[in-house]
């Protein structure tokens, strides 16, 4: 492991760029798992010293907390072939994992106080402030996802800040799952596409909405493909991302061929923690024309977008208005109350950062062990190459979707794949 860091550092060191090396562990770690004996010993035959490995080697180190300490409703060793420890096995390998940094200059440990996405904002957060990024209010502990509908049609490209446009196709999957939604994501730009598979599924006992994001092969993608749900037609956008006064945006263009109520459709999202409506109408882009703000309207949920069926008739309606902080879910099995319209849960994700000053900026190290991939047992198993090229797969599945796009297709049957 360490030979490994070796080689990443000096890569970093040899470049003319400023770098952020983020590495998975440390070398602090074995000691929590090995006695103290037996670690004494690896020292003294590699003539090393523990201020050499945890205080000069890096700069930061985080520490996040196991979800089996704080957050034990979301800690599972289902489905997680590297995890086989109990709760309470697993909260004491923590607390040993996290004293094994004790006495760094700079450790910070994250712990499950929050939701896990507030959690990981935490984390990023307290990484750029170490190496003096600053990111605005996008990370800040109340900021949450906000969604608004744009007028048509869009002003000029000359007019937008600089910008990365990309091709975004979501299918969303027939499942077993009951109260669940399942997609698959293909994004790309010239030719060069990633794959990701979502589950979002609800808590059974706190009602928290869970995401679980999985990085998919191409080959995954395809086998995965004819499971598409035939209820849900297939969403085809134009997705522009760009930076406005030190916020990140996403513009979504709804392309057909799509539902007659997604045509001409563009919405906007972003992460604010602004509350008052004016101030946050006010921060918005001004070459858009801001027509209202949808966030938690069912009407622009893309899981409604897509359905096949009229909403006053359907029963697989997606109906997810607020009230008293909580939201009915209608999707075939009846009703469910969460306390969120979006709040995903803690996974089991325990992670340190290590740090080393390069050109000025500083590489620093996380690491994962069964993190966000896998919560709750589920998921997808794939391989580690996420991102293949496939010019050619855009436009076969446009002309696949157009020739499907009647209501009266045929149903796709559900295959079993095991991957």
């Amino acid at each position: 492991m360490i030979q490994i860091e070796n080689t990443f550092f000096e890569l970093g060191r040899t470049s003319q760029r400023n770098c952020l090396i983020i590495c998975d562990r440390g070398a602090m770690d074995a000691s929590a798992f090995i006695s103290k004996e037996k670690w004494e010993a690896i020292l003294a035959s590699n003539n090393w010293n523990n201020v050499e490995l945890r205080d000069n080697r890096y700069n930061h180190i985080m520490h996040m907390v196991s979800a089996a300490n704080g957050a034990e409703d979301f800690y599972s060793t289902e489905d997680h072939a590297c995890r086989s420890e109990g709760v309470e096995l697993a909260r004491e390998l923590d607390y040993k994992a996290a004293a094994a940094w004790i006495g760094h200059p700079y450790f910070d440990v994250i712990d499950n106080s929050t939701d896990f996405d507030k959690k990981m904002n935490r984390l990023i957060a307290c990484v750029c402030q170490k190496i003096g990024i600053d990111t605005g209010d996008r990370l800040n502990v109340n900021s949450k996802k906000r969604k608004f509908l744009i007028k048509a049609p869009l002003a000029p490209d000359s007019e937008f800040p600089p910008f990365q446009d990309f091709d975004v196709v979501h299918n969303y999957l027939q499942s077993d799952l009951r109260k669940a939604q399942v997609r698959l994501r293909k994004r790309g730009q010239k030719g060069h596409w990633s794959y990701i598979h979502t589950l979002r599924k609800f808590h059974p006992t706190n009602g928290q909405s869970v995401e679980v994001r999985t990085q998919l092969t191409h080959r995954d993608y395809l086998n995965l493909l004819p499971q598409r749900d035939d209820a849900h037609l297939t969403i085809f956008k134009k997705r522009r991302c760009f930076i406005y006064n030190n916020q990140y945006y996403q513009l979504d263009i709804y392309r057909q061929p799509t539902h007659p109520r997604c045509r001409g459709l563009v919405l906007l999202e972003t992460y604010s923690a602004a509350y008052d409506q004016t101030i946050l109408l006010a921060s918005l882009p001004k070459f858009l024309t801001i027509e209202k703000e949808v966030t938690g309207d069912p009407a622009y949920s893309m899981y409604n977008l897509s359905l096949k069926e009229d909403w006053k008739t359907s029963k697989r309606y997606y109906a997810g208005t607020e009230c008293n902080g909580h939201t009915k879910l209608t999707n075939g099995h009846g009703n469910v109350k969460i306390c969120h319209s979006k709040m995903n849960g803690h996974s089991e994700e325990k992670i340190g950062l290590a740090c080393d000053k390069i050109n000025g900026c500083e590489k620093s190290e996380v690491r994962k062990t069964n993190g966000h991939h896998h919560v709750n047992g589920h998921g997808v198993k794939t391989d580690r190459n996420g991102i293949t090229r496939n010019g050619n797969a855009h436009t076969n599945e446009l002309q696949d979707i157009k020739q499907r796009i009647d209501l009266g297709s045929p149903k796709i049957q559900k295959v079993a794949v095991k991957i």
